[in-house]
């Protein structure tokens, strides 16, 4: 196989449609020589270079007026050591593809996002989680990675190797070069329980200490214009395997959370009066269900209804003061919200930039339809999240720039100064990371 180089200057678009690029060209290598060559020849012609995984990104992290490198030839996964506890994949393989390839080899990845459609890089580089007691984030689970640096040369990080840069590079936002393979840790595949199960908000915020420390993973969606909720409590469990039915699935997952769904939301688009009502309706829609299978089908679902999303990291301690601030803001407003807000947590990681560095965290997820004005909500919903001293989701819509990291990030030099050495000259910058880390 050899390298596809495109001339065209066609539009790039991410997967919500609120982020556009027009690279000068595309290249899509096939091997990490190539890989190197194209950042060598994007420094001779003067243009930056910036990699792009699946689009899931709702931030400008990976768009260029550059070279745009498209990694879906470097994929697979390169080798499992079963000793070490570790598989070693290609940079451009898809969460759903490397889930799938364990689960085969019975392996699998401790945590898990709620989707699993990104490229292993797009997603560990921008910080994708999901929520755990004690299993971090996927970056977290990263033993060893492979990046080219701005010079075209291939450099190996682990906790040995090069350990300063793989403190940072695990979520390096693209800053620090381009990210070739990882290393994760995997182990022995296992099941999970999961119960799905209503519960008031009242209830949730008032027990949400008790139900965070008796649950391995514990989330919620609560429901803007109610007071209702639906939780979800995974849980390792011994067996048997029981799978959601194939019927009951496709109804839930499929005709209720996206089907129904999406017509709800084109309804509420259409006549934002309508939304309280709707969600009340949604809210209950939902019946209280469990089953038990292998972890990328208990941690993931199907996301096909689209939305343009904000998510804030708060110290764990502050969650419900926050949540309970959101609710209050949007009950006085005339805000129209038809999605869920969605609540997750991680304990404290040692990566650089990190939303969970150095600090066990509660993720809060505020979401709009595709195609509705957001900015009045997610402008009033940051308000609050920084007033807690939030650290926003690095692939998320945010207004943060590097002064407010440098406060609420300890490790935020260490990272910028690593920056200034392995990329002096910016070749991976964009306008979203002069924001973010400065210029």
């Amino acid at each position: 196989m050899s390298t596809t180089v495109s001339g065209k200057s066609g539009t790039w678009r991410n997967w919500a449609g609120n982020v556009t690029a027009r690279p000068v060209r595309e290249v899509t290598p096939a091997s990490v020589d190539e890989l190197s060559a194209a950042v060598r020849k994007a420094a001779d012609d003067g243009l930056r270079v910036k990699a792009v995984g699946t689009g899931h990104s709702f931030t400008a992290a990976a768009a260029t007026d550059g070279v745009l490198i498209r990694p879906q030839l470097l994929t697979g996964i390169r080798g499992i050591d079963r000793e070490a506890g570790t598989v070693t994949v290609e940079a451009g393989t898809p969460l759903k593809r490397l889930n799938m390839a364990l689960a085969r080899e019975g392996l699998s990845l401790t945590n898990m996002g709620d989707i699993m459609e990104q490229t292993v890089s797009g997603a560990t580089s921008t910080g994708t989680h999901g929520t755990g007691r004690d299993s971090a984030s996927i970056a977290a689970q990263i033993k060893g990675l492979e990046l080219v640096t701005a010079d075209g040369s291939v450099l190996t990080c682990s906790e040995k190797e090069n350990p300063e840069v793989f403190a940072a590079a695990r979520i390096g936002i693209g800053a620090l070069g381009i990210v070739t393979a990882i290393t994760f840790a995997v182990e022995p595949i296992f099941l999970l329980t999961a119960r799905e199960e209503p519960m008031t908000f009242d209830r949730v915020t008032a027990d949400f200490d008790e139900l965070f420390t008796e649950n391995e993973h514990f989330e919620f969606y609560w429901f803007p214009h109610t007071g209702n909720c639906n939780t979800k409590r995974n849980n390792r469990s011994a067996g048997p395997e029981k799978p959601v039915g194939q019927i009951g699935g496709w109804i839930e997952d499929e005709l209720l959370s996206n089907g129904v769904f999406q017509v709800a939301n084109l309804l509420g688009r259409a006549v934002p009066a309508t939304i309280p009502a709707i969600a009340k309706i949604s809210s209950r829609a939902l019946s209280a269900r469990t089953y038990t299978d292998i972890p990328y089908k208990v941690f993931t679902s199907p996301r096909r209804v689209r939305f343009v999303e904000m998510e804030y990291a708060v110290p764990r301690e502050a969650l419900v003061e926050t949540l309970r601030e959101l609710r209050t803001m949007v009950d006085r407003s005339s805000l129209r919200v038809s999605f869920p807000v969605e609540v997750r947590t991680a304990p404290a990681d040692d990566i650089t930039l990190s939303t969970a560095s150095g600090r066990d965290s509660a993720y809060i997820a505020v979401h709009m339809f595709r195609g509705t004005p957001y900015q009045a909500y997610f402008t009033a919903a940051e308000r609050i999240f920084t007033a807690h001293e939030g650290r926003p989701h690095w692939g998320k819509v945010h207004t943060r720039d590097a002064a407010y990291f440098s406060e609420v990030y300890p490790r935020f030099g260490e990272f910028t100064a690593l920056r200034d050495r392995l990329d002096p000259d910016r070749r991976f910058a964009n306008d979203y990371l002069r924001r973010v880390l400065g210029s």
